[in-house]
């Protein structure tokens, strides 16, 4: 059993070689939860609903399980993998149902900054959540999903190259374009939702 001190001083990597070796299954739900959160917002980025989210999220984590002796570290993070099979589970969803991913952001929920924050702050962070899924829904696919996966997934620039298998110029270079037509298209008024 990990003693409190190990749970919280372990490394991601750490801990997956414990269940990559052990088939350790206390470090593997410490890993769970360190990424549930941020794999339901990758989640919802691409299914859109609680339901697919939060199976995506399952799948996603059961992956993790059955492919880790698949993980190396010096292939990249804990996170950045995870959250690639979370996204490919959520993408696995949709198709198996006949739609489409959205690759942009979930239709009814924000960012985890918002739990335990005051109603007001929940109030405020859900409006500029709509607002940017609106001027999201005006880009191209690709620089919504790289945005989307940003704000919404709270992915690093270098996490969404990884997960995308995309170049990190090309990351940077779709989130720089993405996000100067959104100032483009903004009211003076909403431009701290893109700022933020």
């Amino acid at each position: 059993m990990l003693n409190p001190e190990v749970r919280d001083n372990s490394t991601d990597d750490d801990l997956m070689c414990r269940v990559k070796d052990y088939a350790d299954l206390e470090a593997y739900g410490c890993l769970y939860d360190r990424h549930a959160s941020r794999a339901y917002g990758v989640a919802r980025s691409v299914c859109g609903d609680v339901h697919r989210s939060e199976e995506a999220v399952q799948d996603g984590f059961l992956a993790v399980w059955r492919g880790r002796s698949r993980f190396r570290p010096a292939s990249g993070s804990f996170g950045a993998w995870s959250m690639t099979l979370v996204r490919h589970a959520a993408i696995d969803i949709l198709r198996r149902e006949g739609r489409r991913p959205s690759l942009c952001a979930p239709q009814d929920d924000t960012p985890d900054v918002t739990r335990g924050a005051s109603p007001e702050h929940r109030a405020i962070a859900r409006d500029e959540a709509a607002s940017l899924r609106e001027a999201l829904a005006r880009l191209p696919a690709a620089q919504a999903e790289v945005i989307g996966l940003a704000f919404f997934g709270e992915l690093s620039h270098a996490e969404i190259s990884e997960q995308l298998t995309l170049p990190l110029g090309t990351v940077k270079g779709r989130m720089r374009l993405g996000l100067e037509k959104l100032r483009v298209d903004q009211p003076d008024d909403s431009s701290a939702v893109i700022e933020s």
